[in-house]
């Protein structure tokens, strides 16, 4: 290599260093303005609404009077809702994604499907409302119940699941499979032995982030006509409900004419951050356990 060869090398090497260093600086930049951002949201939220949190509001039920105003059938709704989405998607998904990976070839059939998964990712969340509406509100005549809303949201976030179950699945290192087969175990023995334990971390984290989602969707649930009017507490999954998310919209929608339901709304939210950290964080011990033992 000549000098006039070493120093185009070592030009080009500047050049890329201060485009490195440009983009690590924007990066940086975008990072700080979404942290600004989010942590005024979060002192917003918590010094409007943290005075209106006390007992009577976490165990009474709704009412048109702000003051009177109580949030437990909210989060009643919440949970059954939940109690419907979790064991669909997490069953459903890890399901299809076993079989995509495993069981269906390598063919026009698999990559169809897959790019339908993919695309149905991406997919506004407003359709699946539209499709909850249709299929299960009026042609399966279930009605704007804990049932109906559940699977509303569990083929929301169906997608996301399923995508990150065969990332997980497709991480798990070929030997041992390989292994497995060779000390003579069938296929369902070498799925549940030594494939589902090595990507069920990788899998619990892709639900947990997707069940995160489901938790504050407002859209699908405005679709298919969830009320947040003074309706009794629900009691199983064939109840009429409303959830946090819908009585948050519909307190910030009427702050609008009186300023206190902006208070409540924000009392609402506080109350949805607490729970979708005491659900998430349940769900992160049981993911670290079996990462741990397997």
């Amino acid at each position: 290599m000549n000098y006039m060869d070493i120093q185009h090398v070592q030009k080009k090497m500047k050049t890329r260093i201060v485009k490195n260093n440009i983009l690590k600086y924007i990066f940086l930049l975008a990072t700080v303005i979404g942290l600004v951002v989010l942590a005024t949201l979060i002192i917003r939220v918590f010094t409007q609404g943290i005075g209106a949190i006390n007992v009577d509001f976490l165990t009474g039920h709704l009412s048109t009077a702000p003051e009177r105003a109580g949030i437990m059938g909210a989060i009643l709704g919440t949970l059954w809702l939940m109690a419907v989405v979790i064991p669909v998607t997490i069953i459903i998904g890890i399901g299809t994604a076993l079989y995509l990976e495993l069981y269906l070839k390598e063919g026009r059939t698999r990559a169809l499907i897959q790019t339908n998964i993919s695309n149905l990712a991406g997919v506004p969340s407003i359709v699946y409302g539209i499709l909850g509406l249709t299929v299960f509100v009026r042609a399966m005549d279930l009605g704007n119940i804990v049932l109906a809303g559940g699977l509303t949201l569990a083929l929301l976030i169906l997608p996301i699941v399923i995508v990150a179950a065969q990332e997980s699945i497709r991480s798990v290192p070929q030997h041992l499979t390989e292994a497995s087969y060779g000390m003579g175990a069938t296929k369902w023995q070498t799925i549940r032995r030594i494939i589902l334990p090595a990507a069920l971390p990788g899998m619990l984290t892709g639900s947990i982030l997707a069940i995160s989602r489901a938790i504050g969707e407002t859209a699908p649930l405005t679709v298919i006509g969830i009320p947040a009017l003074l309706i009794p507490f629900p009691e199983g999954i064939t109840d009429k409900f409303t959830a946090l998310p819908m009585q948050i919209y519909y307190w910030t929608l009427d702050a609008v004419l009186v300023e206190e339901y902006a208070k409540l709304a924000s009392a609402t939210i506080i109350v949805l951050l607490l729970l979708l950290f005491i659900l998430n964080s349940v769900a992160i011990i049981i993911r670290n356990k079996f990462q741990q033992r397997y």
